[in-house]
């Protein structure tokens, strides 16, 4: 699950993590509300506002603007609010910008010029341990330094048995370059960055930039913060944070119905059940000459509702051609599955795009006589390799 970088940075704060301070605002009549309250707790004068999206490379996109009077901060947020942006990481067709972050400034002038680094904590699932990712070449081009500099990229990998050691944090500073009271600010960031990712069972924390300042601190300028879904019921207050307006609907409606389902730009819609079964009847479609306009994972106890939910889902992509339905009978019986199929082709009314049903397993003749009998547009198949005939007869 992606949150905000606000709400990301409040994570990070609440484990002693040094961040850019900010105030988010949704309406424009809040804005000089907001910067007093941030001049005040902070003593900056100029502002930063950043438009508030599930994208990265807001800046390049125009969403990151600075401000230097109230009246440049009014209309910076009144330019980003609402607009749709578009970076490198949304596509043409953009996102809605329905928050922004308007935060300190902190390229402040001083003893030093302020630097920027990239870090990053994920898991390595080949090794099974997490990995800090980390570089000097901290900023908005951070893709090309991975490609055309790859020996600026360092890694360090923590056995989870030990936990991240205080000797690795003070090789992640020196590999950084720092030196006196910088080193120490970075130390103890990325001991309580590790600490922040552990404890909120996330699957990657991104700080980029991670800064510098001019009088040597260490601080979280981003945040980018990817939660585990699966650990989502061990932290009720982390999973409130979900913005569902950032999700594409179909998928916020798959979840309401514990349907899992991932959109794709495919013609051929799929239900099944098992993500083994469903990843093999995608690679059947392809193979027949179609392309999968979905993933959709019913589970092991597919009924009526869920398969009228799965259809309703894939339904409402206008890219669907034909819909292949597989299913395994083995927890549930084939002929229920059947009869939860022909339900819901009458419920659902006016189904314009071939069905084709394959069955398998316990009482999968009986559910194929269903099928057959209900005098519906549905093609059934036993066989697998029917299936893929169907497919291909429809889309021909």
């Amino acid at each position: 699950m992606n949150i905000h970088e606000y709400q990301a940075k409040d994570i990070l704060k609440s484990y002693g993590v040094s961040i850019q301070e900010g105030v988010v605002v949704d309406d424009n009549s809040k804005t000089e509300e907001a910067v007093k309250a941030l001049q005040q707790k902070t003593g900056t004068d100029w502002v930063v506002v950043k438009a508030q999206i599930h994208a990265g490379g807001r800046g390049k996109g125009g969403g990151v603007k600075l401000a230097k009077s109230m009246d440049e901060a009014k209309q910076r947020v009144n330019d980003i609010l609402g607009m749709q942006l578009i970076t490198p990481q949304t596509g043409p067709e953009g996102k809605k910008v329905n928050k922004v972050l308007i935060a300190q400034d902190v390229y402040y002038p001083g003893n030093s010029e302020p630097k920027e680094y990239y870090m990053s904590v994920l898991l390595d699932r080949g090794l099974g341990k997490n990995v800090i990712i980390y570089t000097t070449e901290g900023g908005m081009d951070i893709e090309e330094v991975a490609e055309m500099h790859p020996e600026k990229i360092h890694k360090e990998w923590i056995d989870p048995a030990t936990g991240l050691q205080p000797f690795q944090a003070r090789k992640i500073a020196f590999n950084l370059g720092l030196s006196g009271q910088a080193m120490k600010e970075m130390v103890s960031f990325v001991t309580a960055l590790y600490k922040a990712y552990e404890n909120t069972d996330s699957s990657l924390f991104e700080i980029n930039p991670v800064l510098k300042t001019s009088d040597d601190k260490i601080i979280a300028v981003d945040a980018k913060v990817n939660l585990d879904d699966n650990a989502l019921y061990r932290h009720k207050n982390l999973a409130e944070l979900r913005d569902e307006s950032e999700e594409d609907p179909t998928e916020v409606e798959a979840k309401k119905h514990n349907l899992n389902y991932v959109k794709l730009d495919g013609n051929v819609g799929c239900m099944v059940n098992g993500a083994g079964l469903a990843m093999a009847t995608m690679d059947i479609i392809k193979l027949s000459g179609g392309d999968p306009a979905n993933f959709l994972d019913v589970g092991g106890t597919a009924n009526a509702e869920t398969v009228e939910a799965g259809f309703r889902i894939i339904l409402q992509d206008p890219n669907v051609k034909a819909i292949l339905i597989n299913i395994f009978g083995g927890i549930v019986r084939c002929d229920r599955v059947a009869q939860g199929v022909v339900d819901a082709y009458k419920n659902i009314g006016d189904v314009r795009v071939p069905i084709i049903v394959r069955l398998q397993g316990t009482n999968a003749e009986e559910a194929k006589k269903i099928i057959d009998d209900s005098g519906l547009e549905v093609h059934s198949a036993i066989l697998l390799q029917e299936a893929a005939d169907a497919v291909k007869a429809v889309l021909s």
